[in-house]
């Protein structure tokens, strides 16, 4: 969502607009930075038409290419000013362009290209903006921002190759669904009278799926209801902390699938890592950025607790090992990277091991999954024809 805030700032006032999630956390936003707010108020261009502010909406894929181009163009000698008015030029997406205009006069009027991404959080996490602050204060923005963009493309291709696993399952699935509300609801009902007429004598299948339908077509606003509370309760349940750790522990034990969560947590950590101790933040904040931005809890408390026995002054590799959840792999490699002082080099190497083994992984997931569905929709669409058809055969039967 955009404001548009007034706000006073260094005894001069300011008119501009924000993204935030809610008016509570743009206001944060802006106290942090000192600013004094005056005014905010939700911008009314965005309520215009859902339909194009939906499809206009900035994605992680924007956000890859914006960070690819504007690396190349500093890598290639121009100003980042000059960066951004070409890219302006170039954009066709509205809200991009709005996005990277005001960035663009953000920095003129003397921000920090760092301080002008933070007031788009939706866009620019804290590791984005980590690594862009360290890039500015050891003049090496453009470098920064190439290895920030392969990061970004390599997450952008291990989000796809999943997705790209998982489409067929889902689209058969879905189908078959439909085809069995599609017969309980209105196939079997029809038959259903017709069996009744001749007595016919119905095979067990037969019955089952009569029952379904009948119970289906008396109760279905309770079967709705009763899905759809038990939808909502379980999302709640899920947003809760102990919702979330449950789900996380039994997602990574369940068979290969637990395997692909895993490998693509350690797939980010080290990679994130690698990229933030190359560029020259420490390791306690590089570590605080990996807790943010790790989607798993179960990972997210592990790096919790490496992060205070760090602080305590024990190694990133001693503080691995004794977690449990993570590789050998990972923490021997780590202790060599920690003694030889190459540790970013050693994690950035680590995170393409993670990488093949990612690949493994869903490939083992897909070889899995299409034999189950084909035996699961062999099992349906038996269990459907031998419902149907057999009473069929019984009642031509019983006339010759």
């Amino acid at each position: 969502m955009y404001f548009k805030y007034k706000a006073i700032k260094n005894g001069q006032t300011i008119e501009r607009e924000i993204e935030a999630a809610t008016a509570s956390s743009a206001i944060d936003y802006l106290k942090k930075n000192g600013y004094f707010p005056i005014r905010i108020e939700e911008s009314k261009k965005q309520e215009a038409n859902i339909f194009s502010s939906f499809f206009d909406k900035i994605n992680f894929n924007d956000v890859v290419d914006f960070t690819r181009q504007i690396a190349i163009m500093l890598n290639a000698g121009l100003t980042l000013i000059d960066s951004l008015e070409i890219l302006k030029k170039q954009i066709v997406k509205s809200t991009m362009r709005k996005m990277i205009g005001d960035i663009d006069q953000q920095i003129k009027s003397g921000e920090p290209f760092s301080t002008a991404l933070k007031k788009y959080p939706a866009s620019f996490p804290n590791l984005y903006i980590s690594l862009v602050k360290s890039g500015e204060a050891s003049g090496k923005l453009g470098e920064i921002l190439l290895r920030l963009a392969d990061n970004l493309e390599k997450e952008r291709e291990l989000k796809s190759r999943l997705k790209g696993a998982l489409i067929y399952p889902v689209i058969v699935v879905t189908a078959m669904v439909m085809v069995m509300f599609v017969m309980v609801t209105f196939v079997i009902p029809k038959l259903l009278g017709l069996y009744k007429d001749f007595n016919v004598e119905l095979p067990w299948t037969t019955q089952i799926l009569i029952t379904i339908s009948e119970f289906t077509t008396r109760f279905w606003p309770v079967i709705i209801l009763v899905v759809g509370g038990g939808i909502y309760f379980l999302r709640r349940y899920l947003q809760t902390k102990i919702g979330k750790e449950s789900f996380d522990a039994v997602s990574l034990r369940l068979p290969v699938f637990g395997q692909i969560i895993k490998v693509s947590s350690l797939v980010d950590a080290t990679r994130t890592l690698a990229i933030l101790i190359g560029a020259g933040v420490s390791i306690l904040d590089a570590l605080n950025i990996i807790i943010e931005t790790t989607g798993n809890s179960i990972f997210q408390k592990a790096f919790l607790n490496i992060r205070a026995k760090v602080e305590k002054g024990q190694s990133l590799g001693q503080s691995l090992d004794q977690e449990g959840i993570f590789p050998p792999i990972l923490v021997q490699m780590t202790q060599v990277g920690e003694q030889t002082g190459n540790l970013d080099d050693t994690l950035l190497r680590l995170s393409k091991y993670f990488e093949s083994e990612s690949e493994i992984a869903i490939k083992s997931m897909t070889t899995l999954i299409e034999p189950m569905i084909l035996v699961v929709l062999g099992a349906g669409v038996g269990f459907l024809v031998l419902s149907v058809i057999t009473p069929i055969y019984n009642l031509t039967s019983s006339f010759q």
